[in-house]
């Protein structure tokens, strides 16, 4: 095949011996060189494409943290806070109060043909509505017959109606723990964290299908490269339900996305699990990669079940803690079986209670069984002390942060869930790098809009709606930022010898921008058009 080389107006290729060129040379799917054209040219014959002559190259994007529902949810109506744009174009606008979600649930109710089908939408956030959470009174006033059920936007969180808690049995005297009652002692339709939404079984089953359908993984890949991702993770997926379908899609060659398969690790026996991921790591395929498992220590903290140390929430929250998802004394167990067998862990810890559990778990683990270069990842990381990531570095522990938490709830943070202070220290990009804490971060979508130009945006300027600088002295700057978002996430997923960088024998993976996020003011950098995305040597342009 004739080699190939393509121009640009920059290219910053993240590889420290050669940081910008004007040219790739390229072999299929493998970069051969960077630098100068004539330089390029030392290699022999190839064809000069001029068509990225404009724009700027960069490694593509690496999306450690995101979930495939992402593709799919929009098959329900959206309720959320913040506008959307659902994969196929479609403008949602966001529901600002109360009134306004409760009218786009009766618009979609009214479009429901069969009395029994239950009303499912996502998005939703009471933290930014005034007044009287959402509750089970307030859907009965959109339907007291038909079972609605309503997924929050942390995904940690559903709100039900009266008649979903009666066609599954949730009454006053449920044992189930994230059942809040009412003033008359019954379950006011919240259900907090997934063992007791999956109570409500037709709704939280609903939800989970969206992504049964093949176009929902064409629609995350197609979201993935509008924003410039060519690999992304989706962080939790079951071997009987998921891994198939995914293998499937991922075997054609227009697919325009790697993917990370990782394991979701709460439920089951741990060791057949690590079997399983271990069986499947032997037949991957370039796009389909297996090798991490994810376990789920706590909740969300702007739906007050994450873990927090003391002195917890502000009191005004009337909650003194979250919940625990696995039992913290069984943590190490967990950890030990996918330890052993050579995988690497990613584990959900948004509170410093639940991290200090993980990194307890970790320690003991790699006391038994000494393991160097095993990249187990704290996700979320978000209230990290810097004691605890000083122990991170020491035990080889990365942080992959919610960055965009900084945009989408820093202002609740401030005033609702820890204060002040504790906001102004969430997702410490500066103190981790500083502390030699290996870091990415991510969108964790559909939770936020993926878009690593955004969360990178979030890292560097860390701006609140309000206006706020949310901890000025944890910034990084846009280099360490673009870091995060390619090479970083590449080495929490070890992919890094593949992927991350434009350097010579990687993958020809690129995100084609625009502009140039290291040239442009900090604040503009979320503004940055993509055009597309290049994987494999297959060009896709974005729409």
């Amino acid at each position: 095949m004739t080699r190939t080389i393509y121009t640009a107006k920059t290219i910053r290729t993240m590889w420290a011996a050669n940081p910008t060129a004007e040219a790739v040379l390229v072999d299929d799917d493998l970069i051969v060189a960077v630098g100068s054209v004539a330089s390029l040219q030392q290699w022999g014959d190839a064809t000069v494409d001029d068509r990225f002559a404009d724009k700027v190259i960069i490694p593509g994007f690496v999306e450690a943290h995101t979930h495939g529902m992402a593709g799919g949810i929009w098959s329900s109506p959206y309720v959320g806070f913040y506008p959307r744009s659902a994969p196929d174009g479609t403008r949602w606008e966001g529901c600002e109060d109360l009134d306004a979600t409760l009218d786009r649930l009766r618009e979609a109710e009214a479009q429901l043909d069969d009395p029994s089908q239950p009303l499912l939408a996502w998005g939703l956030d009471p933290i930014y509505l005034q007044g009287e959470r959402l509750n089970r009174h307030h859907l009965d006033t959109v339907s007291e017959q038909r079972p609605i059920f309503v997924f929050h936007a942390s995904g940690h969180l559903a709100t039900v109606n009266t008649a979903m808690l009666e066609a599954h049995d949730i009454g006053a005297d449920h044992p189930a723990e994230g059942i809040p009652k009412g003033p008359d002692g019954f379950p006011n339709g919240e259900l907090q964290e997934p063992a007791a939404m999956a109570l409500a079984r037709s709704g939280f089953l609903g939800i989970l299908r969206t992504l049964s359908e093949p176009q929902a993984l064409w629609d995350f890949a197609r979201i993935a490269r509008n924003v410039g991702v060519t690999t992304a993770t989706d962080l939790g997926t079951s071997p009987s339900k998921d891994w198939d379908r995914w293998a499937t899609e991922t075997t054609d060659d227009e697919y325009p996305l790697r993917v990370m398969m990782a394991a979701q690790g709460n439920f089951g026996a741990s060791d057949e699990l690590a079997t399983q991921v271990l069986e499947r790591m032997e037949q991957q395929s370039d796009r389909l990669r297996f090798g991490v498992v994810k376990l789920m220590l706590d909740g969300s903290i702007q739906g007050y079940t994450a873990r927090l140390r003391s002195p917890g929430y502000l009191p005004q929250a009337g909650v003194e803690n979250g919940l625990w998802l696995l039992p913290p004394d069984s943590v190490a167990d967990q950890l030990a079986a996918f330890h052993d067998a050579g995988l690497t862990v990613h584990c959900h810890t948004n509170g410093d209670e639940a991290l200090d559990i993980f990194l307890d778990a970790v320690e003991t683990v790699l006391r038994k069984t000494p393991r160097w270069d095993h990249r187990h990842t704290s996700q979320h990381c978000q209230l990290a002390h810097r004691d605890q990531l000083r122990r991170m570095a020491s035990l080889g522990v990365a942080a992959n942060m919610f960055t965009n938490h900084l945009w989408y709830w820093g202002d609740q943070h401030r005033t609702m869930t820890v204060g002040e202070d504790r906001a102004a220290a969430m997702n410490a990009c500066r103190s981790a790098l500083d502390e030699g804490v290996l870091l990415s971060f991510h969108s964790d979508a559909p939770i936020t809009p993926m878009g690593p130009l955004h969360t990178m945006w979030c890292a560097v300027n860390r701006l609140t709606p309000s206006g706020v600088v949310l901890g000025p002295n944890e910034r990084i700057t846009p280099a360490e930022a673009l870091e995060a978002a390619t090479l970083g996430a590449a080495r929490q997923l070890k992919l890094d010898n593949e992927i991350g960088s434009i350097e010579p024998g990687k993958k020809v993976d690129f995100a084609i921008l625009d502009d140039d996020p290291l040239a442009v003011a900090p604040e503009a950098i979320r503004d940055i058009g993509v055009w597309g995305t290049v994987l494999s040597g297959r060009i896709h342009k974005g729409s």
